[in-house]
């Protein structure tokens, strides 16, 4: 007989921001899926922000592609820290996470590049993309 209860998707945003606020590198960066009060593009932050992807049902793997965007006080300092998460974002495969999530692979589709925004005239931001496989699993019952 079939599973008949329904699936539960992680936000992956959540989980990968939980990661990188853990790591020693990025103490007192502030992490999350929206910039921190106050911002105005001058500070260090990291924001990620999921752009999509696909659900193979075959599989229940979820293919989630996230960007982060890594920002600093200058080009300098942003490009640093883009470096530094760029340096453990490779290691997430290797952790437990949060409420059990399981990501078996993680795949950079995009280094470091400058990129202005226009949000915040004044930033200096490097983005990064990845792809994060999450396994899916039923909600429990």
């Amino acid at each position: 007989m079939a599973d008949t209860r329904p699936l539960v998707f992680p936000n992956v945003e959540n989980v990968v921001s939980g990661y990188l606020k853990g790591r020693p590198e990025l103490a007192g960066v502030p992490v999350g899926s929206l910039p921190p009060p106050g911002f105005d593009g001058t500070q260090r932050a990291v924001v990620l922000t999921r752009l999509g992807g696909h659900f193979a049902d075959d599989d229940l793997l979820d293919h989630a592609e996230v960007r982060i965007d890594s920002y600093g006080p200058d080009k300098t300092a942003a490009h640093a820290l883009a470096c530094a998460v760029r340096g453990v974002m490779p290691l997430i495969t290797s952790v437990a996470l949060a409420d059990g999530v399981v990501l078996p692979d993680t795949t950079e589709m995009q280094g470091p590049c400058f990129s202005l925004d226009r949000r915040f005239t004044d930033a200096d931001r490097y983005l990064m993309k990845y792809r994060f496989l999450l396994v899916i699993r039923p909600r429990p019952a």
